[in-house]
């Protein structure tokens, strides 16, 4: 009679457990059932089973600095657009038109066609009322889903998980980052954070053999991918300072240092997490960068079969004060390149359909360029949404780029309401109950 395997140590759950790696919630007979669940998917299609775990995804994107919507989607016919950006401005025959008004980014080609298929909503002109100019505050009020003038300790996608996910894994969520973001900040602890791909070094299993352990293999082609040892590409996209900005959280971290010390000690390799990322590797290459290798590792866990029904992942540098059209062109094309990739591995995997991406930032950028070639704090800026299943178009009107509030766009569509449709259309949940009140839905998915 063949006996249940089981974990029989910590420390061979911490060195066989890639989510031991970072995780805010700890229980290793949970995961040890997860990951046994897992092996046994690893020797299935691709697709997933219908097993609970083919439910829709939510993967959020967090553009942290303040992205400048302007040139991002940009009003290239609006003649106060090029007045007030002599230096910054897009030309009309250098931008990807979607209409007589508005534009792509030059570097949004891959995004461009995944509009022109049908798979992109672009929301313009979001934002929210008294809008906060701080990195931090604005950040918070994201990622609680707050009024300006209130202050909440759960995170929105917290409140999904304490109102929604009762009894649910504690991987309904998973985030990538070195922290975990306030909007996973929930009454009951839920979700899982991966320390970012490229902090990680394996040693070898057997020491001194010349041999590298499957275990290295795996996270070195991560970091290739990833830029790990570049010189210097992870750190210029963290953006200095303004990175991920995780915002406030009250949660106690000695338990994410304690396994993340141990298991960069690990020397162990995870057959369980191996088979998966072996039978999942994709065949589509991913571009150098952070959020590239994120994305990575998300597509090989939603191929794998984990029951996450939200990720999270983040791009930082955004904040442009000074020299602004070099480093947000490049952010445009790493972004561009690593979602296209992303998309060409879910649609291999057969798992498109299921998944829907969200991008957000703490704020858009000023209308009018400042005096050292970047642009300053503002206010509304465009969401993208996209996925096999989102309803393609353009929602909202473009703000005015005459009628300001000192300086900044007006907004005219409120961010919940595109929480609020996310939550009712694709997680399936009741946005009144998570968001504390109703908002208008859009037509996005």
């Amino acid at each position: 009679m063949k006996t249940k395997p089981t974990l029989q140590t910590r420390r061979k759950f911490l060195r066989t457990s890639m989510l031991g790696a970072a995780a805010t919630w700890t229980l290793p007979v949970f995961l040890e059932k997860t990951f046994f669940a897992l092996d046994a998917l690893a020797a299935d299609a691709a697709t997933q089973a219908v097993t609970g775990k083919d439910g829709t995804v939510l993967v959020v994107l967090q553009m942290a600095g303040g992205n400048d919507g302007l040139n991002m989607v940009v009003p290239y016919a609006d003649d106060a657009y090029h007045v007030a950006r002599p230096r910054l401005r897009l030309a009309s025959e250098q931008v990807l038109k979607v209409d007589h008004h508005i534009a792509l980014n030059p570097k949004l080609t891959g995004v461009k066609s995944l509009y022109d298929e049908g798979h992109v909503a672009i929301v313009q002109g979001v934002g929210y009322p008294n809008p906060n100019r701080s990195h931090f505050r604005s950040t918070e009020i994201w990622q609680t889903a707050s009024d300006a003038d209130r202050t909440l300790n759960e995170g929105w996608l917290g409140r999904y998980f304490d109102n929604c996910c009762s009894g649910a894994d504690p991987t309904v969520g998973v985030a990538i980052g070195e922290e975990t973001p306030q909007a996973f900040a929930a009454k009951n602890p839920t979700g899982v954070t991966f320390s970012r791909p490229e902090q990680f070094r394996f040693r070898p299993s057997e020491p001194g053999n010349g041999q590298m352990s499957a275990e290295e293999i795996l996270f070195r082609q991560l970091n290739e991918t990833g830029g790990g040892d570049d010189g210097g590409t992870a750190a210029s996209n963290a953006g200095g300072s303004i990175g991920a900005i995780p915002g406030k959280t009250k949660s106690d971290l000695s338990t994410l240092d304690f396994l993340q010390r141990t298991a960069l000690d690990a020397q162990l390799s995870s057959d369980k997490i191996l088979a998966i990322a072996r039978k999942y590797k994709s065949t589509v290459p991913y571009p150098q960068g952070q959020l590239a290798a994120s994305l990575n590792v998300i597509a090989r866990m939603i191929a794998g079969g984990l029951p996450t029904r939200v990720y999270y992942a983040s791009q930082g540098g955004f904040d442009t004060h000074a020299g602004q059209i070099n480093t947000h062109d490049r952010l445009m094309g790493e972004f561009n390149d690593a979602v296209n990739a992303f998309v060409a591995d879910l649609k291999q995997q057969g798992n498109f359909e299921r998944v829907l991406v969200m991008t957000f930032s703490e704020f858009g950028r000023r209308v009018q360029e400042n005096a050292n070639g970047g642009t300053d704090h503002g206010a509304a800026a465009p969401m993208f949404v996209f996925g096999g299943a989102v309803k393609a178009g353009l929602f909202g009107k473009y703000p005015s780029l005459t009628d300001l509030d000192r300086g900044d766009l007006k907004f005219n569509t409120d961010f919940r309401s595109v929480y609020g449709t996310v939550l009712d259309k694709w997680l399936k949940a009741p946005s009144q109950t998570v968001l504390g009140r109703k908002f208008p839905a859009l037509g996005i998915v």
